[in-house]
């Protein structure tokens, strides 16, 4: 079966009855450049071949905060994951090594120690060689919202990524949107935040950490073993997330030069930005915490070119 980018139609879809009204227009030069950027990662994994997901069951309904929650998954999420390759790829062995950096709890503060400031700068280091992350810096260049200057460049995506910042107030620095995008983060013990990244959800998942409990979407879509955007319901250290929103097998550096330019291209604090790509429409969410990302998630409302063919009769 040919891989394509998605299948699910995305939870978060009450506002869909009224799509036709009151939807924004697509961006076309971002659809365009985040096609390319696609083309480019070559380091995505392809489904089936180096990993395999077994979606199973559609979760139930469960309030936030809430820990009681019906397992409609008997199996995890990931039956299979080529980890060879994970750990051949340089910007993805980078990336795993900084997941254990980070203090779960919101209002616990963070301590970089000089190892872990070694670990950031390596693996934005291997980012800023990936062709898809040169094509992004050229983009926002081009757009003056970044300096040609590659080591000023590289601070700006510390600055984004990896600057800490209180997200709890009156807490020491607890927080940045590389740990709450990617590694994901609980409050008050009650609530999963962020936590956004397939590499994450499944090293979790195998240390049985995380138990997946279903995908979520409307009715009629079922989520297939090739798509690149899912849905999920999952329990992290007895703590649930209710619904949570992923790409699956792309890179890291794919993930943060989308995320990245539409960070950089508004000024808003909550911007949502509507493209196509691949045969899925989406909005790319992102909320900024100052100069920092506050957070960063794909919102998915069309698959399959859905969209496609209903604007087209």
């Amino acid at each position: 079966m040919a891989a394509r980018f998605c299948g699910v139609l995305a939870l978060f879809t009450v506002f869909l009855s009224g799509l036709n009204a009151s939807r924004p227009a697509v961006n076309q030069e971002l659809s365009n450049l985040f096609n390319e950027l696609w083309r480019l990662d070559v380091n995505r994994m392809t489904p089936v071949t180096d990993y395999t997901i077994f979606v199973q069951g559609r979760a139930g309904f469960v309030n936030q905060g809430s820990n009681v929650v019906q397992d409609h998954a008997s199996q995890p999420l990931f039956s299979n994951v080529n980890e060879n390759k994970l750990k051949n790829i340089t910007t993805v062995s980078r990336f795993m090594k900084l997941l254990d950096n980070y203090e779960r709890s919101i209002g616990m503060s963070e301590r970089v120690t000089t190892e872990e400031l070694t670990e950031i700068n390596l693996f934005l280091d291997a980012v800023l060689e990936t062709d898809v992350m040169k094509r992004a810096h050229k983009y926002l260049v081009s757009k003056g919202q970044s300096s040609s200057n590659l080591a000023l460049f590289k601070s700006q995506l510390h600055l984004i990524w990896f600057k800490l910042y209180h997200r709890q107030r009156n807490t020491g620095l607890d927080s940045s949107g590389f740990e709450h995008v990617f590694v994901g983060e609980t409050k008050s013990g009650t609530e999963i935040i962020g936590f956004h990244n397939w590499i994450q959800f499944y090293l979790q998942e195998k240390s049985t950490h995380l138990d997946y409990k279903g995908y979520k979407a409307r009715e009629r879509d079922i989520p297939d073993q090739d798509d690149h955007v899912l849905n999920l319901q999952f329990s992290w250290h007895g703590t649930v997330k209710p619904v949570g929103s992923a790409f699956i097998g792309t890179s890291p550096e794919f993930e943060m030069a989308l995320f990245t330019i539409v960070f950089l291209m508004n000024t808003e604090r909550s911007t949502t930005v509507l493209v196509n790509i691949d045969q899925c429409q989406m909005e790319l969410v992102v909320i900024r915490h100052g100069r920092s990302l506050g957070t960063a998630y794909p919102k998915l409302l069309s698959s399959n070119n859905r969209h496609v063919r209903q604007y087209s009769h």
